[in-house]
């Protein structure tokens, strides 16, 4: 029994320090699984994330004015700073852990990261894009992700857009959470128009996933 106590100690000291030993970099992106209600599992639905992740969200890592990590992301209340403590404390796993997933660039893209940063800092206050079109001054998460870094690579695209949908696979019909959401917005649904999301970001061959906080909704852990 004590022996069996020691080797538990053991397996949550070396846990713990794998917590500990990850250094998050300026311009690491953060993948989340922000379990914010049916428009969020509407998008994790159409697109699978890292190893089957649920993603749902994505920001980038920064360090503000005081050297304090921070995530600057587009939200509701548009493009902003966000501490990553409050970053990582929206959404926890079975073992409370946050639902986080840290992607860095492959070295071919690091030289992008400060200028992507500067275009980044630029865009703070600009609002959410609510009705998910590229090409304006509103920004969702994906979308200000795709922007900057296409911005620092001489309005090169550094990932990828695919037609949209807004149809749950399953019924072949629009997922009753958007028909709601673009009917209150009197708008049409951009069905099929050029964007992006969390879980395709994930899968990028231009990054590469190097820290789980904790797993996301159907994380699919590598075989041993």
């Amino acid at each position: 029994m004590k022996k069996i106590a020691v080797f538990i100690l053991i397996i949550i000291c070396e846990m713990s320090f794998a917590q500990e030993s990850f250094q998050i970099k300026r311009g690491d992106l953060l993948f989340q699984d922000s379990d914010c209600g049916a428009p969020c599992d509407a998008i994790e639905k159409v697109t699978t994330g890292y190893r089957g992740s649920s993603l749902s969200h994505i920001g980038i890592a920064e360090k503000d004015s005081n050297g304090q990590w921070i995530v600057i992301e587009a939200i509701s209340e548009g493009v902003v700073k966000t501490p990553l403590n409050e970053f990582l404390n929206r959404s926890h796993d079975a073992e409370g852990n946050p639902k986080v997933i840290v992607g860095r660039f492959e070295q071919k893209y690091q030289s992008l990261i400060p200028d992507a940063l500067k275009e980044a800092e630029t865009l703070i206050g600009n609002p959410y894009d609510d009705i998910y079109r590229i090409g304006d001054d509103r920004y969702y998460c994906s979308e200000l992700i795709y922007e900057i870094f296409k911005k620092a690579n001489s309005e090169k695209p550094v990932f990828k857009l695919y037609p949209m949908t807004f149809i749950d696979p399953d019924t072949g019909e629009t997922f009753p959470a958007w028909v709601d959401y673009f009917e209150e917005l009197n708008k049409p649904i951009p069905e099929g128009e050029p964007g992006l999301n969390p879980g395709s970001i994930s899968r990028s061959p231009v990054i590469r996933i190097v820290h789980h906080y904790g797993h996301p909704d159907n994380f699919k852990p590598k075989k041993q």
